[in-house]
């Protein structure tokens, strides 16, 4: 194997001199309106939902169980998550899935109500793992909301490429998924500015769903509403 270090310099001047255009309109239609070519800076609301202490259970459980585990719990969460016409971004890292929202009103109380959703269909699913002889699991949702960059990175002639997001948004929420649901946190724990835009006051969703409780901390990874 080699690399043509003379080709890459080419690739790389060229991208460093193109002129890209950076759309700042709101939101982002669809994935199509995202090119090689230009670069979009809007307001997002990001998603993440962490399983709690997973490499325990990876070592203790043997690859039938664990696969078991991992298909319940992805299936279902991805299912919630896309009923949403604002989705841009949805996947799995790892033992975590996320899911990224365009929100050109800063963001969407829709957000909060799936996430809410997918708390209440991790009770759901701990009983029916529990009827099936297999091991509950926790995981921890992280909510937050900025104005981010997203581009498609990659190499445009041999179909490796996808988003890249950059803005607080998918880290904030990403970091605050790794710590609810554990020392004394709750299941969901959101951004100051996805909890100012959306949640004004204590609320119930819906009976079956957790109770907004406005609690205000700061943490490793900054200010956050529990």
């Amino acid at each position: 194997m080699t690399y043509d270090y003379k080709a890459g310099k080419k690739r790389v001047e060229k991208i460093l001199k193109s002129n890209l255009d950076i759309l700042d309109n709101g939101k982002l239609s669809n994935s199509n309106d995202l090119t090689f070519n230009n670069a979009y800076y809007f307001w997002i609301s990001s998603i993440f939902i962490d399983i709690r202490d997973s490499s325990t259970l990876f070592k203790k459980e043997d690859n039938k169980n664990i696969s078991k585990i991992m298909k319940s719990f992805t299936s279902e969460l991805i299912e919630i998550l896309r009923k949403n016409d604002n989705l841009r971004d949805i996947g799995i890292r790892g033992d975590c899935i996320y899911a990224i929202y365009t929100t050109p009103k800063e963001t969407d109380d829709d957000l909060f109500t799936l996430a809410c959703y997918c708390n209440t269909y991790m009770s759901m699913l701990n009983k029916l793992l529990s009827e099936n002889n297999l091991p509950n699991i926790e995981a921890g949702i992280g909510l937050a909301t900025s104005k981010t960059l997203v581009i498609k990175a990659g190499r445009k002639d041999v179909g490796i490429n996808d988003k890249i997001w950059i803005g607080n948004s998918v880290i904030d929420a990403s970091n605050f998924s790794s710590i609810a649901n554990k020392d004394n946190y709750r299941s969901i724990v959101m951004s100051p500015d996805f909890y100012s835009f959306i949640i004004k006051y204590e609320k119930d969703i819906e009976e079956n769903l957790i109770k907004v409780e406005s609690e205000y901390g700061d943490c490793l990874y900054g200010e956050y509403y529990n």
